[in-house]
């Protein structure tokens, strides 16, 4: 399947909002924008493999190769992608799909009101361009730098610096991964690649007991409920989970 036309057909739309960015003509502008690529390169080496095998997932899902890079790009979000590829392969219902992934990104909403006042009076295509670019690794990265030069001049920049290679990486690794993917025999069964990146992704945060309890409480729950028709099974057991954690978080010590 050739996808060049495809993006070549939306590359002139690309370029064009890259202009109206523009790039760092002062020096402070440039200098947070370098200080925004440093800080970046050491989690490139996370970012890379976890989305080749998101991209594998994707492909061994089901979902056809230009279509899911189309998602990668359009979504940008590999918790979201790896569940909605998971329902997808479950069948599960487009409802169901949607509010897993509004759940799952619900984080976003709260950094983007965290690091708003460190943005505000931007143009609208500044914020929507960063908006679009906010990611886990990058939020982290900017919150920790402004937080500490709160004062800074040209903070967007960092935050584009930073942002940038972030998403590069990501688009990159996922096009490798879907591309893998595709090119794998049905036989081989690769449709484990994304659970096993959830379990990847979730015993890290185990650290303490209201983590460990919403683990606990939703992996319980998804197993009793499997049953259940609708997929309805992983709602209760993200319920059970937050339900969970706040209880065990709650609770003094």
């Amino acid at each position: 399947m050739n996808l060049w036309p495809e993006v070549g057909a939306h590359w002139g739309d690309f370029k064009g909002f890259t202009g109206k960015i523009g790039f760092p003509v002062t020096d402070p502008e440039r200098t947070e924008f370098r200080a925004g690529l440093r800080a970046a390169l050491p989690v490139l080496l996370g970012i890379f493999p976890f989305g080749v095998v998101t991209g594998v997932a994707m492909a061994a899902g089901g979902i056809p190769p230009l279509e899911a890079i189309l998602m990668s790009f359009v979504v940008f979000a590999g918790a979201s992608q790896l569940a909605a590829t998971q329902l997808l392969g479950a069948a599960a219902p487009v409802a169901v799909i949607l509010v897993t992934a509004f759940f799952i990104n619900l984080r976003f909403v709260m950094y983007s009101a965290s690091i708003r006042p460190h943005l505000a009076g931007l143009p609208l295509r500044w914020r929507l361009g960063l908006g679009y670019l906010l990611a886990d690794n990058a939020y982290a990265l900017c919150i920790a730098r402004f937080t500490q030069h709160p004062d800074a001049t040209g903070k967007h920049w960092y935050c584009l610096g930073v942002s940038l290679p972030v998403w590069l990486t990501w688009q990159v690794a996922t096009i490798l991964g879907v591309i893998a993917g595709a090119s794998v025999p049905h036989a081989w069964q690769l449709e484990f690649a994304a659970p096993l990146a959830f379990v990847a992704l979730s015993v890290p945060l185990l650290r303490d007991r209201a983590m460990v309890a919403a683990a606990l409480a939703a992996g319980i729950t998804v197993v009793l409920a499997h049953p259940l028709p609708l997929r309805m099974g992983l709602v209760l057991a993200a319920i059970a989970g937050i339900t969970a954690g706040l209880l065990a978080e709650r609770r003094p010590a």
